[in-house]
């Protein structure tokens, strides 16, 4: 049986990378659910494209159990972050991620995901992909200039054009 995933969408999240996401596990028959990290489940891309989410990251919280696999689809997550770093679901977000890690859950996302692990504790001294401009930011995480990496429960992807690349160990890992 398919490992189930809960996917989180930042608003405004990068649709070319959640809809690669999204994509390979309908295709591979692989079950998820879309939480919006925002206080409604109407959400945009980062180039303006309205999306509606299955539901929110406050009901999310609590219910981890119920999902085996965290994607964070990112998109304009550090500026948004930052904006909006006092707002509840912010905290949920990073609550949810340090839940699904302290289970030994399969972590997976792109970009400034490994700089959400690396802030929360995560995947100290672990290899991850993550956006070339972040990479000297990080100081539990080892930054790679690789397309992605595998490490342990945690799945990384350098930017959203490098999903590709990180899906078939996903897929793997998730059937």
């Amino acid at each position: 049986m398919a490992k189930k995933v809960a996917v989180l969408a930042v608003n405004s999240v990068n649709g070319a990378g959640l809809f690669q996401y999204l994509e390979a596990f309908f295709e591979n028959g692989i079950p998820y659910k879309t939480f919006a990290v925002a206080e409604t489940t109407q959400i945009k891309t980062n180039s303006g494209v309205n999306l509606q989410t299955d539901d929110v990251v406050a009901n999310l919280k609590g219910n981890e159990d119920e999902y085996d696999v965290l994607v964070f689809a990112c998109g304009d997550a550090m500026p948004k972050f930052g904006e909006n770093a006092d707002k509840t679901f912010n905290q949920d977000l990073l609550a949810v991620i340090k839940t699904f890690d302290d289970k030994g859950k399969i972590l997976v996302g792109h970009c400034a995901a490994a700089l959400l692990y690396d802030n929360l504790g995560i995947g100290k001294e672990k290899k991850v992909a993550l956006h070339p401009f972040i990479k000297s930011i990080v100081k539990g995480c080892i930054g790679t200039d690789e397309r992605a990496v595998v490490e342990g429960n945690i799945y990384t992807a350098q930017t959203e054009n490098s999903i590709s690349s990180l899906l078939p160990d996903l897929l793997e890992a998730l059937k």
